[in-house]
């Protein structure tokens, strides 16, 4: 006959047992903190509310997709700055994982020099505040630029110190170049040197990283693989691209992950060159209602469900690039 365990030494017992301890005690933290915090908004005067997000803002967003207006309510200015922030976090996204996925590739050329100065790139730029980052390109670079006929012209680009300027589709559908018009530049698509600033120092930046993950992701590649492409008489590129890189992922995504969470969390230093994005808006709205507590909730639970978005995308992009056994 088997003799009954006790339940302090039962496996299946302990984990549950730990487990609603833990939770417990979490619960009556929160709970603590929360009547804390309602009794000190109670005694000053402060109790949640929400009407205010109603009111007129009382003042302009210099540039946003989304029309706004001082008279339009502080729920606008605050959507208006969510959407510069969107934007800003998907040009980053796209452009550091471009830039950083051609610098990891170049870590492996074959060529000295390349691999050399990729190197000094990634030393360089992540051992650098990004806030400093920033005010070098906005200061230093984008504030220097010359304006009129002296601005950098390219094909279809111009840019100068009002703004980048390129070319696109305009009225009827014509296709129209940057062009002066009284001495300013008019083109289709514009970005201020602000916004500008900000997307190149996020993409400097997070590139330098996302290189680091993808050189891991390639060197966790057996070299065997790259024996063989070579001896079917594929090209270094073609090897990577069709051999090294699709192997690779299953070791690069996970880490892409993080790194992409990192830069939209870094996009709120858009303040620092003057980008008016999620929380430039929200710290105005601070200052002019004194909502501290209701401010920063909508700020915390912004982020945080922006970041758990993009970790949800990765970790279902993550399962598909994962070795499937059979």
């Amino acid at each position: 006959m088997a003799v009954p365990v006790p339940w302090w030494r039962n496996r299946r017992v302990i984990p549950w047992l730990v487990q609603g301890s833990v939770g417990l005690t979490v619960l009556v933290l929160v709970a603590f903190l929360l009547g804390n915090l309602i009794r000190n908004l109670t005694a000053a005067g402060l109790l949640l509310s929400w009407g205010w997000l109603n009111q007129p803002a009382g003042f302009d967003i210099a540039e946003t997709i989304l029309p706004f207006q001082a008279s339009d309510p502080y729920w606008r200015g605050l959507l208006a700055g969510l959407v510069g922030t969107v934007r800003v976090v998907i040009a980053g996204l796209l452009g550091s994982t471009l830039l950083g996925t051609l610098l990891g590739m170049a870590s492996f050329s074959g060529n000295a020099l390349l691999r050399g100065l990729t190197r000094v790139y990634v030393e360089l730029v992540r051992n650098i505040p990004l806030l400093l980052q920033l005010v070098f390109w906005y200061f230093v670079v984008f504030l220097a630029l010359p304006n009129g006929t002296a601005a950098i012209q390219l094909p279809g680009v111009v840019l100068a110190k009002s703004g980048l300027y390129i070319a696109g589709f305009g009225e009827g559908l014509r296709w129209l170049g940057p062009h002066l018009v009284n001495g300013v530049w008019q083109a289709p698509l514009r970005w201020s040197v602000e916004f500008a600033a900000l997307l190149t120092g996020l993409i400097a930046y997070s590139s330098a990283f996302i290189a680091e993950v993808v050189r891991g992701g390639i060197a966790a590649v057996p070299k065997g693989q790259w024996e063989a492409a070579s001896s079917l008489g594929l090209s270094w590129l073609q090897t990577l691209r069709q051999v090294v890189l699709p192997q690779a992922l299953r070791v690069i995504v996970p880490g892409l992950n993080t790194q992409y969470i990192s830069l939209a969390k870094n996009s709120s230093l858009a303040v620092a060159v003057g980008f008016t994005d999620l929380y430039s808006v929200a710290e105005t709205t601070l200052n002019q209602t004194g909502r501290a507590v209701e401010v920063v909730l909508l700020l915390l639970g912004t982020y945080l469900v922006l970041d758990l978005f993009i970790s949800l995308l990765m970790n279902g992009l993550n399962r598909l690039v994962q070795i499937r056994e059979r």
